[in-house]
């Protein structure tokens, strides 16, 4: 048995060319953490050091700091390197405090988060029913 040199773990996994960068991660329940990459595993676990969840609604938006973050990987939709050199947002997006944003999001819908698919049946374009407690909510389109 051979070991692998550190040549051949960017053979292994795509996820080590990201190792100590930047990171959008979208999570399965539609949650966006930004964060800098400090481990994984083969199953795509991770480890974000200086996390934050990023909650958009509508212009608004707000970095909730989470810290050091363990994410589980089968909750991992998509991983991207975030470019330092560009804005990471428009120009027309506002940053609002925690508290203004479940203000805002509280009078406008009826939950933050999208339900996981599997729990949700779709009435029309853009109502669902999470079937498990029967309460609508709008989607984010």
């Amino acid at each position: 048995m051979s070991w692998a040199g550190p040549e051949d773990i960017y053979l292994s996994t795509s996820l080590a060319s990201y190792l100590d960068k930047k990171l959008l991660v979208l999570l399965r329940d539609g949650r966006k953490l930004l964060g800098i990459l400090r481990s994984f595993d083969q199953f795509a676990n991770a480890v974000l050091e200086g996390a934050c969840e990023r909650v958009i609604v509508g212009d608004l938006y707000c970095d909730i700091p989470l810290g050091l973050y363990v994410i589980r990987g089968e909750n991992v939709v998509l991983i991207g390197e975030l470019d330092l050199e560009k804005e990471e947002l428009p120009a027309h997006m506002t940053r609002v405090s925690p508290e203004e944003i479940k203000r805002v999001s509280g009078s406008m819908f009826s939950f933050l988060y999208c339900c996981p698919p599997h729990l949700c049946l779709l009435v029309d374009d853009c109502v669902k029913v999470n079937i498990l407690t029967g309460k609508c909510f709008i989607l984010f389109l």
